[in-house]
């Protein structure tokens, strides 16, 4: 099975893991429309929605780049409808943007709070939600969200309780979509990196340092690609982690991930635990 013809949705794709994924996508001929407010290049983070795009088109695959806000119930529902009429359709859902703030309980801002929750948890539901009328017509309906998965350990929200919170918010689409849309054979998952992987948005919260920790983003993409070309009715409630994917998938050789360091110093990335011998010390937490 491939994603030739099949049209995706998905909030955010500017640049990092998002871009990546819909560039993995458009080399089999796959429509992507994204939803994103960059139109404007930011100091810290290059790319824009009219970059992704363009990328998207050199990989092989149409682009229908859609300025606005994924908070903006009245943008979403006209994104949605408008990527149905451009491609006959809607295949796939990927709730792709995030916002981050690491600040602990009593630093970060209830503004900050509420920016995360609107766009992770509330984002996600929505673009979800708007889409199920679509999905319902697909012979292979996915929704993917870039979210870990939910671990009621203490120590996970020790020192970012709210980003957490915002984080499992979206897992809990994923849990509450798997089972709700099952009947119509729409898969609902989750996908997450075992360890950091280099984007500009990671270097500008996390630290330039992380780079030679990190993984490139092209391994999430190659995950996101084997997720979706699963058979729906099969393969859904399901929290993932990249490389878990990929060795089921037959891959052996982890090392055309790496970002110029080794397997060994690669540094664990939220809510996850090693597989295999990890330098503890080696952790985003």
């Amino acid at each position: 099975m491939s994603l030739a013809g099949k049209t995706i949705i998905m909030s955010g794709g500017s640049r990092g893991i998002g871009e990546a994924i819909a560039v993995r996508a458009a080399k089999d001929g796959a429509n992507v429309a994204l939803l994103a407010k960059t139109t404007e290049p930011h100091p810290l983070l290059p790319g824009t929605i009219h970059t992704a795009a363009a990328a998207i088109e050199a990989a092989g695959g149409h682009a229908l780049p859609l300025v606005g806000d994924i908070r903006d119930d009245a943008f979403v529902l006209d994104a949605v409808a408008r990527t149905a009429e451009a491609f006959g359709g809607i295949d796939i859902v990927v709730n792709n943007a995030s916002a981050i703030d690491l600040s602990s309980t009593e630093d970060i801002s209830m503004k900050k709070y509420d920016l995360m929750n609107d766009i992770n948890s509330r984002g996600s539901f929505l673009l979800a939600k708007s889409a199920i009328e679509h999905l319902k017509r697909s012979d292979n309906a996915h929704i993917l969200t870039l979210s870990p998965p939910i671990t009621l350990d203490p120590k996970w929200f020790a020192t970012n309780t709210a980003y957490t919170i915002a984080k499992f918010g979206m897992s809990l689409v994923t849990l509450g979509l798997s089972e709700e849309l099952r009947e119509h054979g729409i898969a609902a998952n989750s996908l997450w990196p075992r360890t950091a992987i280099d984007t500009a948005a990671v270097r500008n919260v996390v630290g330039a340092d992380l780079v030679s920790h990190s993984r490139t983003p092209a391994i999430m993409a190659d995950a996101a690609y084997e997720i979706l070309v699963q058979p729906s009715r099969d393969y859904t409630g399901r929290f993932l982690i990249d490389d878990d994917v990929l060795e089921a998938a037959g891959v052996t050789d982890f090392s055309i991930y790496l970002n110029g360091g080794t397997e060994e110093e690669l540094a664990l990335d939220f809510w996850v635990e090693p597989k295999g011998p990890h330098d503890p010390s080696l952790s985003l937490h």
